[in-house]
């Protein structure tokens, strides 16, 4: 036997000739051990079938899988024509495009870095609400995107008055739609550079903003990409530390699950009990060789 004083067949024969002990095993020296731990004898067909389970194990390791990056996701909402598409495109981009075609609510994504932690960013753009005399237009998309979203980010621009006089109707629809989980909101006054066409004074977003009980920021997404990168990140910052939502938290736990499951070992299931006591009898034949190298 392997475990025993005089130890096994290939041990001995490479003492015999002045090579290592220990090292990894020829396919030949594989029988030999097996042949050593089945003194009663087993079918050629069988040691091949444990020999190949044995290499897919050593060969072949589970791999290791990488755990998904959490998903922020925020919805965009505003007049038309406020620059929110705009506001989008240069937080995730850094570019400034002056000219787009009518907002159909487009989905942007992005990975990016936020305090160490690599996240995914999903920024809902939304079509714009506009007011009629009978109150606001609102899409169903936008119901929908304050339903789907973490945090939600209002736009208004500085040369247009009627879509700052907005803001109020789109908070109290945030806050209805959102009821008990209420999203976080955060206020962007857009287009801060166009000095000579300015509508809303430059205390009047602070003060909504407070009313409101919200963060915020004036910003220009054509001249300074660093305002509009400092009001969205901070926003993803408040985002990460709080804990997931419970929906997340199952995927997590789901997707933990099926990790485990692909980390099961590769040996094949046996098809009959000889099988199964052939395998346990060839783990204990190779516990007792590693013992006895180690002795060595």
């Amino acid at each position: 036997m392997i475990g025993s004083d005089r130890g096994c067949v290939i041990d001995r024969r490479r003492r015999a000739n002045r090579e290592p002990t220990g090292t990894k095993l020829s396919l030949d020296e594989k029988l030999v051990c097996l042949h050593c731990a089945f003194p009663d004898g087993i079918e050629r067909k069988s040691k091949m079938r444990l020999i190949h389970n044995m290499t897919t194990i050593a060969e072949y390791p589970a791999p290791e899988y990488a755990v998904p990056n959490r998903v922020i996701k925020m919805a965009v909402i505003g007049g038309s024509g406020v620059g929110k598409t705009a506001l989008v495109v240069r937080f995730l981009t850094r570019r400034f495009i002056g000219d787009y075609e009518r907002n159909a609510g487009n989905l942007y994504s992005r990975e990016v870095q936020v305090d160490g932690e690599q996240v995914t960013i999903q920024v809902q753009d939304t079509p714009g609400v506009e007011m009629t005399d009978n109150g606001i237009s609102l899409p169903d998309h936008v119901t929908c995107s304050i339903q789907w979203a973490d945090a939600v980010v209002l736009v208004y621009s500085v040369t247009d008055r009627r879509s700052f006089d907005l803001i109020d109707q789109l908070h109290q629809l945030v806050v209805r739609t959102g009821g008990a989980n209420m999203p976080p909101v955060i206020l962007l006054a857009n287009k801060a550079d166009l000095l000579h066409l300015r509508r809303v004074d430059s205390q009047q977003g602070p003060l909504l903003a407070g009313t409101l009980g919200c963060s915020f920021y004036e910003v220009s997404a054509s001249e300074d990409y660093s305002q509009v990168h400092r009001a969205f990140h901070r926003l993803c910052c408040q985002l990460a530390k709080q804990p997931p939502p419970a929906s997340n938290s199952s995927h997590n736990n789901s997707a933990s699950a099926a990790t485990e499951k692909r980390r099961s070992p590769l040996i094949p299931r046996p098809k009959s009990p000889n099988m199964q006591d052939l395998k346990r009898r060839f783990k204990q034949a190779l516990s007792a060789k590693v013992r006895t190298v180690t002795s060595v």
